[in-house]
This record gives structure tokens, sequence and C-alpha cells, in this order.
């Protein structure tokens, strides 16, 4: 496991303060790009093209406004309208009311993003055997969820037992605890490509 704090704190030191929550996400984004590369942090596996595109289908690149850029808007599902989401699904401090990003501000930040799910997936099912289409499917599921480390499905996956991992999929379909039909529709395509083998 890698441990980010050595980094942060050599940066924080150098400028004499501490840090803003965007100067934090910058830093995080530029590890994780900089670990990408890092063939023993992925484990070796990568996010597929079936992965990204329903990754890319479910997340959408939305409120696209007339003069191409897209700006961000509140969460529909949940009551406070929180996390503010923009581009790829991509939330945090930095977006909030207000926030305008081009189309490759919106990629570049998927791009980036991505890494760290991918390197969490790989993480949470260690040396469990899983094909790609299994993988993708799991991504899927923490970009949406961030609930890799702690979901059965995923210690269900870990013990082989694919079908009822699977399985495991449609019991994410909340938020705020109403059932969203969007989010049955996702959970059942990521079910359909975890049990494509």
């Amino acid at each position: 496991m890698f441990h980010r704090k050595p980094i942060f704190d050599e940066v924080r030191l150098l400028l004499g303060r501490g840090f803003t929550a965007q100067e934090v996400s910058k830093l995080d984004r530029a590890i994780d790009a900089a670990l990408a590369t890092d063939p023993v942090d992925g484990g070796g596996l990568s996010l597929g093209s079936a992965g990204q595109a329903l990754i890319r289908k479910w997340e959408g690149c939305a409120r696209r406004r007339a003069d191409g850029l897209f700006e961000a808007y509140p969460d529909p599902g949940s009551k406070d309208g929180k996390p503010w989401t923009i581009g790829w699904g991509s939330t945090g401090a930095d977006i909030g009311p207000g926030t305008i990003w081009t189309q490759a501000q919106c990629d570049a930040r998927f791009d980036s993003e991505i890494t760290h799910y991918v390197r969490d997936v790989a993480a949470a099912i260690g040396n469990a055997a899983t094909s790609p289409n299994q993988f993708d499917a799991l991504v899927s599921f923490h970009y949406n969820t961030g609930a890799i480390a702690k979901a059965t499905l995923t210690k269900l996956h870990r013990q082989g037992r694919f079908t009822e991992a699977a399985a495991e999929f449609g019991k994410w379909i909340y938020n705020d605890g109403k059932v969203l039909e969007g989010l049955k529709r996702r959970r059942a395509e990521e079910a359909a490509l975890y049990a494509a083998g």
C-alpha cells in the first residue's frame, strides 16, 4: 500500500503552510497519475473498454450548455443535493454551484480519477481470480458507490463465489433510502458484465 503522508508533509514544509481543499485534490490527482504507471500498485489490472463504456454511459457528461461548456449540478437523488457533480460523474471539494468545465477538463478529470478507482478495486480483490469483465464491473460499481472495500460482493468475489457476488449488485440501488430506477438499471448492467466472465 502506498502512503501519501510523507509527500504531503514534505510539500507542506516547503510551502510553510497547510493546504486548501483544492490543493489537496490537485496533489492527489498528480500522485494518482504518477502511480498509474506503477505495475505493482494496480496489480497489472486495468479498466477495459467495456468498463469504461459502462461508466461513461451511466455517468454521462451531463449539463452541457449552449456554449459547449459543462456546468455542475446537484445530485438529483439526494435530499440536500450533495454531492455536486460535473463531467463524467466527478465530485469533490472543488465542485459546487457555479463550477464550469470544458469537455477537455471533464475528460482529463475522469482519466485522472479512474486510476484511483482501479487501484482500489485491485487492492480490494487481492489475488482472487478475476476476469477482465468482472474487474470492469467492479470498477464501475466502485466508481458509483465508493464501497468496494466494504461490499459483501467483494468478499464473495474473493471467495470465488461469483454467482452470489453477481446477485449482490442489485442490493446497491438506494439513494437517501429510496430505490432509484437508474441505479437499478446500472446495477443490472454491471451484474450482467460481471457474470459474462
